[in-house]
């Protein structure tokens, strides 16, 4: 009986139908990358101070410019020899009261007591959802939610549409986490208060997990085997063009609510998807319904100008068994450290990877090309993987990109602050390596666990992804308040502690995927055992040679 990988070979491994469905599907990526990291954007935090009315009317009566009437509303604090002014605190200065001139050069409010404003801000422009709301001084850590409610949503999403498309099909997961993206998105384009922003924003991240899963899962199970892994690469870097065309779309669009609807508006044209994208016959065949993924297979071989031969049945491909449990991952002694190990480097891959993003949006530069700038490096990221995993093999390349990383950002850290450029090309490095540990953790995690529990492996671990992004603005914004460059220093030494612990891992290439723990405890005699199977196979073809020349 063929199984489906039997049926992709006659009808096409990456035909038409396949490149076609890959062409729709791989736009999915670059709206989810607005989603993603459009924070650094729709939440920038502006220059801003104390706004005092009674200044604002003693500016106007007597011909103030915009700075001295910053000057007298908030104290200057030092920075580096420049003078700049506070942005949480004002002077406790009654300016109603007689005896206050229009004439401020003799005015001395060195001695003045300041206070603390929570409400009433001035702006130098009006861009982010934080400006409309004050979200600053005590109020900040809103801004910090915002991203983290995605991520609660992307947690959520990632156990419930898991099991939606595991029971129902990748396509109508596909459809409704679509929906869910549509109307979630444009709803939190025009709710009214920030707590309405935060459901919303829990409910979009709750559906772009979903769209991404499925989209994703989708495209991998109807290509042949040999073209999984660049698909999955040619997927990573869609999500990277929509990163660079992120910068260009927030230059022209200021209004975060605007800048909301692009992100969502599109995709109530992606539900077009149900009838352009078929079925996944590979999950029809895990149901019993080899009938429909036989129907399904023959018109993409028709598409694909390829002649399916007509079977009756089509046997389920080996995957994970119905009793792998939690407890499998961490029962033995290898299978815990691979698990520790791997749900480190998920978490720390999302840590330093939102981390570096969001920072572009605080370090005092040209907002829109420091971030064009270092999104532009990922794209090698993917190249480099291509040419470096069948070459060198996995755990080198992984635990380089890591260690790379995390020296990138201590070398930022410590990096004066007038060298500008300097800052930039460390901060790129460390964007490119993280990129590249980011990309190599799911090869690495799917290659590692016996096939029971492969998929429950990846879900498991890759959680912490989520857990990840949940503490990443957190972790950039408050201690950025403290310093600047903690966060990078905070960055580093994860990174390089994930580094390490990668070699700890074993090497996978050219090891046949493992199928049991026995695998996986004992590789030496796994090892053999393949190499034995190697030596047997060579065996007989030798003797069919001779065989041959003889005759």
């Amino acid at each position: 009986m063929p199984t489906f990988d039997d049926l992709l070979e006659e009808a096409g491994s990456f035909g038409r139908c396949q490149r076609r469905v890959f062409a729709l599907l791989s736009l999915l990526p670059v709206l989810f990358a607005g989603v993603y990291v459009g924070i650094v954007f729709q939440g920038f935090t502006p220059d801003h101070w104390c706004r005092d009315s009674a200044v604002v009317e003693k500016r106007e009566s007597c011909g103030w410019s915009l700075a001295d009437s910053r000057r007298l509303t908030v104290p200057s604090v030092n920075s580096s020899g420049s003078v700049q002014y506070s942005s949480c605190e004002q002077y406790q200065v009654d300016w109603n009261s007689t005896g206050l001139t229009c004439d401020t050069r003799d005015l001395n409010l060195s001695r003045v007591p300041v206070t603390a404003l929570f409400r009433l801000f001035s702006f130098n422009f009006l861009f982010p959802f934080m400006s409309q709301f004050d979200l600053v001084c005590s109020d900040g850590w809103f801004v910090d939610m915002y991203q983290s409610t995605f991520s609660v949503g992307n947690l959520i999403g990632s156990f419930a549409f898991g099991y939606f498309a595991d029971r129902f099909g990748r396509r109508l997961c596909l459809l409704v986490s679509i929906m869910v993206n549509a109307m979630s998105g444009l709803i939190l384009a025009v709710v009214p208060n920030y707590i309405s922003i935060l459901v919303a924003r829990t409910a979009f991240g709750f559906g772009a997990k979903g769209c991404w899963m499925a989209s994703y899962v989708l495209i991998a199970e109807i290509v042949g085997v040999e073209y999984r892994r660049t698909v999955g690469i040619l997927y990573q870097i869609m999500f990277s063009f929509g990163v660079i065309l992120l910068p260009l779309l927030a230059y022209y669009i200021t209004d975060w609510r605007w800048l909301q609807v692009i992100f969502s508006a599109p995709y109530i044209l992606f539900l077009s998807c149900y009838w352009f994208v078929p079925e996944s016959p590979r999950w029809l065949i895990s149901q019993n319904k080899s009938s429909k993924a036989l129907e399904i297979t023959a018109a993409m071989a028709k598409e694909n100008k390829r002649t399916l031969k007509q079977y009756e049945e089509v046997a389920e491909d080996e995957g994970d068994s119905p009793t792998a449990s939690l407890l499998d991952l961490i029962r033995t002694p290898k299978m815990r450290k691979h698990t520790f190990i791997l749900s480190f480097n998920w978490f720390t891959s999302a840590v330093v990877y939102q981390g570096l993003i969001m920072r572009v949006g605080i370090t005092g530069g040209n907002l829109y090309i420091d971030f064009l700038i270092t999104a532009l490096v990922e794209f090698p990221a993917a190249l480099l993987i291509l040419f470096t995993i069948e070459r060198i093999g996995r755990r080198l390349p992984f635990a380089l990109s890591n260690i790379i990383a995390g020296a990138s950002c201590l070398a930022a850290a410590f990096i004066a602050d007038g060298m500008v450029w300097l800052k930039m090309v460390a901060a790129c490095i460390g964007r490119l390596g993280i990129t590249i540990a980011f990309e190599m953790v799911l090869f690495v995690n799917t290659e590692i666990y016996p096939t029971y529990v492969r998929n429950l492996g990846v879900s498991v671990c890759s959680t912490l992804c989520d857990v990840g992004g949940m503490i990443a603005p957190f972790l950039l914004y408050r201690l950025a308040a403290v310093w600047l460059e903690l966060p990078l220093i905070i960055f580093g030494i994860v990174a390089f502690i994930a580094g390490g612990l990668v070699f700890f891992l074993p090497e996978t290439k050219g090891i046949p995927l493992p199928e049991t723990i026995d695998d996986i405890e004992f590789p030496d005699r796994f090892h053999q055992m393949a190499k034995d199977l190697n030596v047997t196979i060579c065996f007989y073809i030798y003797k069919l040679y001779l065989s041959i020349v003889l005759i």
